[in-house]
């Protein structure tokens, strides 16, 4: 008596009796019996695999794009406003009209902060926010790239082989070995662990991005997840 799962089966019943000295013969009673016992482990074990990558590839994609749309609007910190150069120095030129115009001397008028010569330094809040949610990005991308990779390694691992029941027990067993020799279940124990660290990164970068403002959402933020 040999259990399937949880429910019981006499294999001696379920398949004849083998020949006389051919009881591992490529079609043996105990290859057919090995490859009804792993289809039932294989299914529990695939099931428990697949809704976990499932849940976290549909939470990753939608925290990427999440944290894609903020990293559009703060990578433009790190880089030159001409906008906001024109600007300054168009108001700068204004008032040297005016000065003229007044009889005033031009030396009283205040300098641009901003020249099209000067080297540009990002702010050290700005290089921090964009470093903090540039790495959650790509942790967030990373957990998507092998939860669609495991994903492929599952459907691969179920997949039938054709030929006699020794031979597809033997391709079964090569797969099992192969699965666990590349840690695929550890694999996919650590994706909820990428998944926290980018959520980590996330808010700690939003905690840095709402610090200058000080108002009550940043410290209602910081209160919720400090």
């Amino acid at each position: 008596m040999i259990s399937l799962g949880n429910i019981p089966s006499d294999y001696e019943q379920k398949y004849s009796e083998d020949v006389r000295y051919e009881e591992t013969g490529s079609n043996a009673r105990v290859w057919r019996t090995y490859l009804d016992e792993s289809v039932v482990f294989d299914m529990n074990m695939v099931e428990q695999l697949r809704d976990s990558v499932d849940v976290l590839l549909v939470f990753a994609g939608l925290f990427s794009a999440v944290v894609t749309s903020f990293v559009a609007q703060t990578y433009q910190s790190l880089q030159v406003d001409y906008v906001q150069m024109s600007a300054s120095l168009l108001f700068e030129l204004v008032a040297v009209q005016r000065a003229l115009a007044s009889g005033s001397s031009v030396e009283s008028v205040p300098l641009s902060p901003f020249s099209p010569d000067a080297t540009f330094i990002p702010a050290t809040i700005d290089v921090w926010v964009n470093g903090l949610w540039f790495t959650s990005l790509a942790l967030s991308l990373t957990t998507a790239l092998v939860a669609v990779l495991v994903k492929q390694w599952l459907h691969h691992y179920t997949s039938l082989p054709s030929g006699t029941p020794q031979e597809r027990s033997h391709v079964r067993q090569y797969r099992y070995m192969g699965f666990q020799r590349w840690n695929v279940p550890m694999i996919t124990g650590l994706l909820p662990v990428l998944m926290h660290a980018s959520l980590a990164l996330f808010f700690a970068g939003l905690s840095v991005f709402l610090y200058p403002l000080r108002t009550r959402s940043f410290l209602l933020h910081v209160g919720c997840y400090g």
